[in-house]
């Protein structure tokens, strides 16, 4: 079996993807990397997951406080995920670049011991300056395409880093915030896994990279053994899997959540600009189905708001900053009702396919044999 190499360590060719806010903690990354795979934190509003600091910070109006109440939640779940993996696998941190917090975020990870920063929403371009000071972790950005590929690749080569390794992401099947710029481009054929691949391939070289040193991680729509190997075979080196690990009986969420993503159909997913202005793929709830409605109502109309956590979760936010554009909903608060299992209010970010199980809510040791094995 391939082995993927990341930094210092090594690990089957199975990724679990950052899924927030809360989704993917200490609990689903330690499972994940207790069967030598890569286990994935999502670095998002962690402070959630803890009584003390929402106990302090749930009303709190003061920002540095809020932001820091998230950092240090973000130490506790890496060293948690670090004790329970039992040093097997490997321990990521997926990080936005989107997020007003992405450096803090960053740096806070690599102190804490995390193997590896995964970064997505935006081109991380200085990734390897706000890492320097931590040359073992691994850097490893997410793209859809070999465009955004080259530039990193290009910019990086001037820190004298090159990419650990590269998700590659296709929009047609992710969940979340997907990397396209407009809707009616979430299903172009040029994000194909048998297209981009080499695409990438070739953008690394001609960057003056040595391309298969760069191990290419594809995301989307894995959810059976031979979808795997697909994608194994049009040249990726490992694969990264979202929502069939979101409803395993490790992963942080409520038990709703899992319940929610099992059981959507087809007709229950939708997708959507999200407020970060990128498109986004969840399944329809109440609140949802409420929200599309008077979105196209009202579409294109947007005026300059506060931010209602007081925190600015975002850099570009729809809803505060008055994007037409984007989507006009505050997406924390969403994904917190989402998280702690309120199916009424919250936004339950999804892939398109299928889970392996149908309806049952497995162990992640369950999920990962069927994939793999």
């Amino acid at each position: 079996m391939t082995i993927l190499r990341l930094g210092g360590r090594e690990a089957r060719p199975l990724v679990q993807g950052g899924m927030g806010v809360g989704v993917s903690a200490h609990s689903l990354a330690a499972a994940v990397a207790r069967e030598d795979c890569v286990g994935t934190i999502s670095s998002i509003d962690l402070r959630r997951l803890h009584p003390d600091l929402m106990l302090a910070t749930g009303r709190s109006r003061d920002k540095q406080a809020v932001e820091q109440a998230n950092l240090t939640a973000l130490e506790r779940e890496i060293g948690a995920a670090r004790e329970a993996s039992g040093g097997r696998g490997a321990i990521a941190v997926n990080v936005m670049r989107a997020v007003s917090q992405y450096a803090d975020y960053v740096r806070t990870s690599c102190a804490a011991g995390a193997d590896a920063i995964v970064a997505g929403a935006g081109l991380a371009v200085d990734l390897p300056e706000l890492a320097r000071d931590w040359p073992r972790v691994a850097l490893v950005p997410i793209v859809s395409e070999a465009r955004a590929a080259s530039v990193i690749a290009r910019r990086w080569k001037r820190h004298g880093r090159a990419p650990d390794a590269i998700v590659v992401e296709h929009p047609r099947y992710a969940g979340g915030h997907l990397g396209a710029t407009r809707l009616e481009e979430v299903a172009d054929s040029r994000f194909d896994f048998e297209r981009v691949l080499p695409e990438i391939r070739a953008a690394l070289h001609e960057a003056g990279l040595d391309a298969d040193r760069v191990p290419l991680i594809a995301a989307g729509g894995i959810n059976s053994p031979q979808r795997a190997r697909a994608a194994l075979a049009a040249g990726a080196a490992a694969v990264q899997v979202g929502t069939p690990f979101a409803v395993t009986e490790e992963c942080d969420a409520h038990a709703n959540f899992k319940r929610v993503l099992a059981g959507a159909r087809d007709e229950d997913i939708v997708v959507f600009m999200s407020v970060a202005g990128l498109p986004a793929r969840a399944v329809r709830t109440p609140w949802l189905a409420r929200y599309l409605e008077k979105e196209a109502i009202f579409k294109g109309q947007a005026k300059l708001r506060q931010c209602t956590l007081a925190w600015d979760c975002l850099a570009h936010c729809g809803l505060r900053d008055g994007m037409p554009q984007a989507g006009q909903f505050c997406i924390d608060h969403h994904l917190a009702a989402a998280l702690r299992g309120d199916v009424e209010h919250g936004l339950f970010f999804r892939g398109s396919e299928p889970v392996p199980f149908g309806a049952e809510i497995r162990p992640v040791r369950d999920l990962v044999g069927y994939l793999l094995d």
